[in-house]
């Protein structure tokens, strides 16, 4: 941008800076009302660091001075990029241990509450789910890859792009595991997705787990079901188009439906899988589900947002991320209590 203003110079002194923004989606407005930092970036020029200071000054009417952080432009521009990616380099960090706690036996919420307790580790972002969507996470990452190709940097390009590809296999292999659970077959079984927002307490669906997992269901030809609380109709066929997530030749209307009501989602179903961690999801009555649903029931937790012990008392056969499977669940609640 300033080569472009320069470019076409007209005598006119300009500044450019940089502002990022770090707000997330479902708590924006508290995000901006109460940020954890405000980042200005400017030249290291006198009239730079003028305009920086005139930035400063619209910011400390309501946000603290102490949690405004001023840079050159390279930093700030950079810090936004490396944010998304350390979150999602954590998402995929946990994740790849999720795999491994099924190998072994392991309970990866025991273990991410284990080392969540050391302070420089922290307890945030160490929720082992099906993967991370949105628009955020994956496009800086690999705005981040082709800056350090750019530069040369190939060992630094690839370590970060392995976090992206750590969260297309955690999605193929929830998927997987599923059809192995199965019985190796799901051609004709009805499945119910519950959840198509990559996150709750939003109707956003890019990047979405639910439509990659979906498109793994259908290649098997199965029958897949869609609830989401939030997300309209329009988008969910949107997705499924823009993601080329069926079956080429199929229609739409011949292998997936659409429910407004979570218990028509899960009737005559095979099997449940949890995609996104609505809070909802988790006072739903699963003896009724079960009561309607082709037995043998199962149930695939890919957000780690249920009571398994309890599904496994009504009868349905229960696999969780992360968890070793077939053995009996305990209530992480009662563990943390």
């Amino acid at each position: 941008m300033r080569k472009v203003l320069m470019a076409n110079d007209r005598k006119i002194h300009f500044e450019v800076l940089s502002n990022p923004e770090f707000l997330a989606e479902g708590t924006a407005m508290d995000d901006l009302d109460m940020p954890d930092r405000v980042l200005i970036g400017g030249m290291t020029t006198k009239s730079g660091q003028e305009a920086v200071a005139q930035l400063v000054n619209v910011y400390a009417h309501w946000v603290p001075k102490d949690r405004i952080i001023t840079t050159n432009l390279w930093s700030s521009e950079l810090s936004k990029l490396v944010a998304n990616a350390f979150l999602a380099q954590r998402i995929s960090s946990i994740n790849s241990i999720s795999e491994l706690c099924e190998a072994s036996g392991a309970d990866v919420q025991e273990v991410a509450r284990a080392i969540g307790k050391d302070q420089r580790i922290g307890k945030r972002f160490l929720n082992a789910s099906v993967g991370f969507g949105g628009s955020c996470f994956q496009k800086d990452i690999l705005n981040l890859v082709y800056l350090c190709e750019s530069f040369g940097l190939t060992e630094v390009a690839e370590y970060w792009n392995q976090v992206v590809k750590i969260n297309d296999h955690q999605k193929h292999r929830f998927a997987s595991r599923m059809i192995k659970s199965m019985f190796n077959t799901i051609s004709g079984k009805k499945i119910a997705l519950l959840g198509f927002a990559f996150k709750k307490d939003t109707g956003d669906t890019r990047e979405t787990a639910s439509v990659f997992v979906a498109k793994h269901l259908l290649a098997e030809r199965a029958k897949v079901s869609v609830y989401d609380p939030k997300v309209e109709k329009e988008q969910i066929i949107f997705d499924f188009n823009y993601y080329k997530a069926l079956t080429p030749g199929k229609e739409f209307k011949d292998c997936v439906t659409i429910e407004t009501d979570p218990y028509k989602a899960a009737e005559g179903a095979h099997a449940i899988a949890v995609m996104t961690e609505w809070d909802e999801f988790k006072k739903y009555d699963f003896k009724k589900m079960y009561d309607s649903m082709a037995k043998p029931a199962f149930i695939f937790d890919g957000r780690l947002i249920l009571d398994h012990q309890e599904l496994q008392r009504i009868g349905f056969v229960v696999y969780a991320i992360g968890k070793p499977y077939g053995v009996k669940y305990r209530n992480m609640d009662a563990l943390d209590a």
